[in-house]
């Protein structure tokens, strides 16, 4: 391994292995408000969120371009780094993830409604606990379904695996 492999190897990934990482978690968190806040509040955590995936794509292609140095395809090897941290991350940390929440939450809410007779602002909290509590049970399983969604179509195309290079 070349030195440039072993200090990124070694290295923190700010986006991936501390605190940053949950920002990527901040348009849930609004779903799982979205009964009690205005809606704008929730579309401001997606901005936060979107941030994030955009910050950690540049950050790898950073990186993809260090570790290419001046090899020829290096260009083409740069922006696969950064399309597919963009794609992976939007879909694993934004989309999927935002979308199950808005509908766990809209289904709980509508379930406590026809099911129950609790006051409104107790049923718009119990949604919201449910939304929250959801988050760490779809994590992982939503990860996996994208990159297995990514391994067999679009890294198929450019020759890129989940396991390699910089994407994880």
């Amino acid at each position: 391994m070349d030195p440039i492999q072993e200090k990124l190897a070694k290295e923190v990934d700010i986006y991936r292995d501390t605190w940053i990482r949950f920002l990527g978690y901040a348009n849930e968190v609004g779903e799982a408000f979205r009964a009690l806040v205005p809606v704008s509040a929730v579309w401001a955590t997606y901005a936060v969120a979107t941030v994030y995936v955009s910050a950690d794509a540049v950050d790898k292609g950073k990186k993809a371009a260090l570790l290419h140095g001046d090899k020829p395809g290096k260009t083409t090897k740069v922006a696969v780094a950064v399309v597919d941290t963009f794609v992976w991350q939007a879909l694993a940390s934004v989309a999927i993830p935002g979308f199950t929440i808005n509908r766990v939450c809209a289904a709980s809410l509508y379930l406590l409604g026809r099911t129950t007779r609790l006051p409104l602002s107790v049923r718009k909290w119990t949604t919201t606990a449910i939304g929250l509590s959801t988050i760490p049970f779809i994590i992982h399983p939503i990860d996996r379904g994208v990159d297995f969604l990514l391994d067999s179509s679009l890294r198929k195309v450019y020759g890129h695996s989940a396991g390699e290079g910089l994407d994880k």
